[in-house]
């Protein structure tokens, strides 16, 4: 997605993404760099060593034969060409598998890694040997590991990781640098991290920012996990932490070097970018002709110097997905510091798919002085397309997308109940064997024809709303599909962000 700022509107990406600012906190590439190259693949981990990260995050699985494997999934489905459980496969059945061609044409017959062959990556030549977080999914790896890195790899700085207690403590009896896994830093992980001695604790992206996190945490470093979002890597860096691993590694990269920078700051992330509403009840039947996930959005969006030192800032909106017109940008401001100001701009255009949402681009340059030298950073944020929808008595229906040019109509029909939300099959169009998947507030469920979802306590006093998405699985013409409304189903890379689910108060 990145290469979309190479050669427009004259911004040349070299050396503007904060390479050269060191750790910590350290910052290693989730599963490789898996929005540009296929997860938990060679080629992933090799680039994010080109890119100039720390390291890279990875997650190992056992096969028939016990080798430890790169994988995230039980199964070999949605990764590689094969199917079925990567534990019923030996090793020479796992040879000639292609774990890349789902993601790109580029990478056809990339291999599935055996994990003797991802430790002999190196580093830059400037950076040693690349740190790794190694996630088990599942027990009975660690002797298998360490026997590895006994003969291979001893000289890298390796962390054991896992959201399994018992995982974790037979990989600090094996010697191993420790880190227990969770979601949100809470008291009974502060007090088995500290009572095991182990190295280390990591969250995800927003889990330190709970009451927990202003516990004595001096024990051990403090880690996290999937840290993408700007006002997540701001806190981040900003704490600091030991470390974390990103699916964004320019944009964590470039908020590193802002807070090296920018030292004295303790503003937001100095690019508000807005959220792009997608509101199928109020869209225009020009813009529907075109489908469902198209809009034109009047829009503000917001610039700040952070820096102690006048700036000249270059704003622009690039498009990773979808075609999109723009009116209002690019647009270059000089900006003293501390000084913001508002971008106006309109947005007009889509696609097909929920994700790659547009970008807003500041590239931030300044001259240098006897105390500092000239440079530039790029700085950027998200613009999420959000569907939204509300919530009350009235049975409402939810068109899904098509996002395929011979995908037939389907819906289906929404409903709350009280505390609860019911969402139910309408028309599954040509899916065989149908059933309804969603998502409400970071929570999955399925169910058959409907299924029933408790909403938050904090539902109808919350005018923000909540995370929403739903879909339908099912079959056609022998292929899993799944139909769905907005992005966040299924959970994962790649899918986009969910909608949002409000109390009808708000409409």
């Amino acid at each position: 997605m990145w290469g979309h700022y190479s050669g427009t509107s004259g911004i040349d990406v070299e050396g503007v993404f904060g390479e050269g600012v060191a750790g910590p906190p350290w910052i290693l590439g989730h599963r490789g760099v898996p929005n540009e190259a296929p997860e938990n693949t060679l080629a992933g981990m090799r680039m994010a060593a080109d890119l100039g990260l720390d390291g890279f995050e990875y997650d190992l699985r056992g096969c028939a034969t016990s080798e430890p494997v790169l994988i995230h999934d039980k199964s070999l489905d949605r990764t590689t060409d094969a199917t079925g459980p990567i534990a019923a496969r030996t090793l020479p059945e796992l040879f000639g598998i292609d774990a890349g061609s789902w993601f790109a044409r580029r990478y056809i017959g990339e291999p599935l890694p055996l994990f003797d062959e991802v430790i002999e990556i190196a580093g830059g030549a400037s950076r040693g040997w690349p740190r790794h977080m190694i996630e088990l999914k599942e027990r009975g790896l660690v002797d298998a590991v360490a026997e590895k890195l006994h003969e291979l790899g001893p000289q890298l700085p390796v962390y054991i990781a896992s959201f399994l207690r018992d995982v974790v403590i037979e990989g600090k009896r094996a010697g191993f640098r420790t880190m227990l896994l969770g979601v949100d830093a809470n008291e009974e992980d502060r007090r088995f991290v500290r009572d095991e001695r182990l190295t280390s604790y990591g969250v995800g992206p927003a889990g330190w920012s709970g009451p927990a996190a202003d516990a004595d945490w001096s024990f051990c470093e403090r880690w996290a996990w999937s840290v993408d979002l700007p006002q997540d890597l701001m806190r981040a860096c900003r704490m600091p932490l030991t470390g974390f691993n990103t699916n964004e590694p320019r944009r964590a990269m470039a908020t590193r070097a802002l807070v090296h920078l920018a030292e004295g700051d303790t503003g937001p992330y100095p690019v508000e970018a807005p959220l792009l509403e997608v509101d199928p009840e109020a869209l225009e039947n020009r813009a529907r002709a075109r489908g469902e996930w198209y809009g034109s959005w009047a829009t503000l969006a917001g610039i700040r110097n952070p820096f102690p030192f006048p700036v000249r800032v270059r704003a622009n909106a690039f498009f990773p997905n979808g075609a999109f017109e723009v009116d209002g940008l690019p647009r270059v401001v000089e900006l003293g510091p501390g000084e913001s100001d508002t971008l106006r701009f309109r947005l007009t255009g889509g696609s097909r798919s929920p994700g790659g949402d547009p970008l807003l681009a500041a590239l931030y340059e300044w001259s240098g002085d006897g105390s500092r030298a000239a440079g530039r950073l790029l700085l950027d944020a998200p613009m999420p397309r959000c569907r939204i929808a509300h919530a009350d008595g009235v049975t409402r229906r939810l068109t899904l997308l098509r996002e395929r040019p011979d995908d037939s109509a389907a819906s289906l029909t929404m409903r709350r109940e009280g505390d609860s939300l019911v969402v139910s099959i309408e028309n599954a169009g040509d899916l065989e064997h149908p059933h309804v998947v969603a998502r409400l507030a970071g929570e999955t469920a399925r169910g058959g024809m409907g299924l029933r979802m408790r909403l938050p306590a904090t539902f109808d006093g919350d005018g923000h709303g909540v995370d929403f998405s739903c879909g339908i699985e099912g079959v056609r013409r022998g292929e899993h599909r799944i139909r769905r409304w907005a992005g966040g189903v299924p959970e994962g890379l790649g899918h986009g962000s969910p909608g949002r689910l409000l109390p009808l108060s708000t409409s």
